[in-house]
This record gives structure tokens, C-alpha cells and sequence, in this order.
């Protein structure tokens, strides 16, 4: 027996000791058939998505605060990160498999668009009117590792991770998460393609491993109490201005939050098939997650910024839609990124959607940049 042999083999009784309920890496699922090498399966699909082009985009890609000269304000990458620590943290309280939860985590997000979450409904907006189609940032983060990287031919990540991604909605609470264990590949497809149609599908599918059960929960841990200390730090909260009943359940910095919740999950799902909160930590979240909601995330853009990120995003469209259609081979949407993609995605997607793929990858900087270029252009051709 070679090194290798025996390094495929520790690796194998690591696994034997998961729970009972963990995924194991031997029972990975791909849309295409390859060979095998010395990494587990989940730990490969890390590899892929942290070296993929998309990942380094999370950089400058909004979480809640656009535009702001504050370093110390979270952008996307953050995010990622805090919710892969916080789920390979219950991960392995509760004995699961951490190369999944990793690989699900760090991709979850990659679908985001510029501006964050009202970047996410601008363009959802302009895909129901053009297309009769929804946009959704889970179901991009899967189209993106399905379809885009690799030049158009996709990552090949298994079905597991990819459905973890799908399912991960963190803007839905419960208070108990139970994973679809029977849920196939083909019905992962079919949850998929059906939430470009159907407008309740992405509320309604599950995971189909506990391991993308503890991302979902995960997710709200990330960003909850962070937020809260963003907004703190930008001056549109005060401490203080907590709801004393949440603090007394959950603490009152980020800190705190995360350290309670976790240890309400875990003495709550130890050795079950779910994951559950306790109800009071489960209520103390969900009046939490309404306060963000009415105190930071409604104030985060006024009226006028709304008004103008919408026409960005709708002269970017329309501008990079007329490019494709009049074939103008100098527009960025071509030489920064048709260019480089392979015929089957060429072949495969319509000009509506390529040009919904191009803008939904872009930073935040970027996307800006690339407004105030097209609107120059607008107002030299009017002067």
C-alpha cells in the first residue's frame, strides 16, 4: 500500500465516524461522471468554487451599505466567511460533514448582483417584464456554478452542494429545519428550472442534506447580528435601540448572538435528523430579523438612490442588450465576456440572458463604472 493508499484510507474512517445522519463524501452526485483523486468530493468542490473567477468578485460585492467610505463595513466576502464559520462550528458540534458545509457556505452567495439585495430586485423586476421570468440570487449562485464558470461549461460541483445553494434562503426562518433525504437529482433540476417560473418555489424546496439545513441557518446567524453592528458603526442605530426582550434571549452585540444561537441549535439538534431552535431563541431571532428590517435595511438607500440605481441597472440592460443585438463587437459585454465563453453557451442562451448573466456578475464598482460611462456617452451624443 502507497502513501496515497493509505492517506484515501484515514480519510475514509474519518467519515465512518460521522453522524448517522451526516452525508457522506463517497455518496457525492454530479451532473457529469469524472475520475476520482485524493481529495474527498466536498473538499474538491471548495477547491473549485474559492478558485473560481466568480469568488474573487464577492470582494466588492455589497452586503447591506453601498458606497460608503468605511472600510470596516462588511461586503459579501465577509459575510461568506462568517456564515461558513458558523456552520462548520454546528457542523462539528454535531458530528456532520464539514468539506459539505464549507463547499455550500462559500458558494452560496456568488449569485448576488451588484448593490445587494436591491441590485437583486431591480434586476427580478426587469426579468419578469422582458422575459416572464424570476430573478433570484440563490438561483444565479447555481446557474453560476451549473453554467458560467469555466468559460460557459460550468464547475461540475455536486448535486449536494449545489442544492445546499439553492436552498440556503436565508431570508426564511424557521424554527425547525428538516432536509429532503430523498430528494433525487432529477428533482433537484426540477426545483431548480422551476424557480425561474414559479414565483413561491424557492420558499418552498428544502435541502436535501442536514448539512445544507445547518447553512440555511447559518445564513441568518451571519448576517444578523453583523448587520446590526454595521449599522451601529455608520450611525443609523444605537445600541441602545435594541429591543430589550431579544437582548435578554440573544445579547446585544454580534458576538453574543452568534455564541447563544449556536448553543440553542446544538443542545436542540444533537444526534436528531433536523435542525431546531428553541422557541423562545426562534421568536427572540424572528422579532430581531423584523427590527433589522425596519431599522437598517429600509434605511439603508433613500428614495433618490433606489431611483437611480433602477435606471442603472435598466440603461445597462437595454444598452448591452442593443450590443448583442446589433452584433457591436467593441461592447465590454463582448470583449470582457463572450468573448471568453464557450459555443455551447453561446448556443444554449438567449441575448436577454446573457445580459442578465454579464450584469448580475458585475461588482458593485464595476456596475458603476460602467453606468457613468454609458450615460458620458449619452451626454456627449446630446451636447
Amino acid at each position: 500500500m502507497d502513501n496515497f493508499d493509505i492517506i484515501k484510507k484515514n480519510l475514509q474512517l474519518k467519515e465512518e465516524n460521522l453522524s448517522k445522519f451526516a452525508t457522506k463524501s463517497c455518496n457525492a452526485i454530479r451532473l457529469k461522471e469524472e475520475s476520482n483523486d485524493i481529495r474527498p468530493a466536498f473538499f474538491r468542490d471548495t477547491d473549485r468554487i474559492i478558485h473560481s473567477i466568480s469568488y474573487t468578485r464577492y470582494i466588492d460585492k455589497t452586503q447591506v451599505f453601498s458606497f460608503l467610505n468605511n472600510d470596516h463595513i462588511s461586503k459579501r466576502i465577509v459575510h461568506v466567511q462568517f456564515v461558513s464559520k458558523i456552520a462548520r462550528t454546528i457542523g462539528r458540534f454535531l458530528n456532520l460533514n464539514e468539506d459539505l458545509i464549507e463547499a455550500i457556505a462559500l458558494g452560496h452567495d456568488i449569485g448576488h448582483c451588484p448593490i445587494g439585495h436591491v441590485g437583486e430586485a431591480i434586476l427580478n423586476n426587469i426579468c419578469q417584464e422582458k422575459m416572464n421570468e424570476y430573478f433570484m440570487h440563490n438561483v444565479q449562485s447555481v446557474r453560476n456554478y451549473m453554467t458560467l464558470e469555466n468559460d460557459g461549461k460550468g464547475n461540475n460541483l455536486s448535486i449536494q452542494v449545489l442544492d445546499g445553494i439553492l436552498c440556503h434562503n436565508g431570508e426564511m426562518l424557521d424554527n425547525i429545519y428538516k432536509p429532503s433525504f430523498d430528494k433525487t437529482k432529477e428533482q433537484f433540476l426540477n426545483e431548480y428550472l422551476s424557480c425561474y417560473k414559479e414565483k413561491d418555489t424557492s420558499q418552498k424546496i428544502h435541502p436535501m442534506t442536514l448539512e445544507g439545513c445547518v447553512v440555511r441557518i447559518s445564513d441568518i446567524i451571519g448576517y444578523i447580528g453583523r448587520d446590526i453592528e454595521d449599522a451601529i458603526r455608520v450611525g443609523i442605530l444605537k445600541r441602545a435601540d435594541l429591543p430589550s426582550d431579544v437582548t435578554k434571549v440573544l445579547g446585544n452585540n454580534n458576538r453574543d448572538i452568534i455564541n447563544n444561537t449556536i448553543l440553542d441549535i446544538v443542545s436542540n439538534s444533537y444526534d436528531k435528523p433536523y435542525i431546531k431552535l428553541s422557541d423562545e431563541v426562534y421568536q427572540a431571532i424572528n422579532k430581531l430579523k423584523k427590527f433589522n428590517y425596519e431599522h437598517i435595511y429600509s434605511k439603508a438607500n433613500d428614495s433618490e438612490k433606489l431611483k437611480y440605481y433602477d435606471k442603472a441597472f435598466r440603461s445597462l440592460f437595454d444598452k448591452y442588450l442593443d450590443d448583442l443585438n446589433n452584433h457591436k463587437k467593441e461592447s465590454d459585454i463582448y470583449t470582457l465576456f463572450l468573448d471568453n465563453m464557450s459555443s455551447i453557451y453561446l448556443k444554449e442562451n438567449s441575448n436577454m440572458r446573457i445580459v442578465i448573466d454579464f450584469i448580475s456578475g458585475m461588482t458593485d464598482d464595476y456596475f458603476q463604472d460602467s453606468y457613468l460611462k454609458i450615460a458620458n456617452d449619452v451626454n456627449d451624443k446630446n451636447s
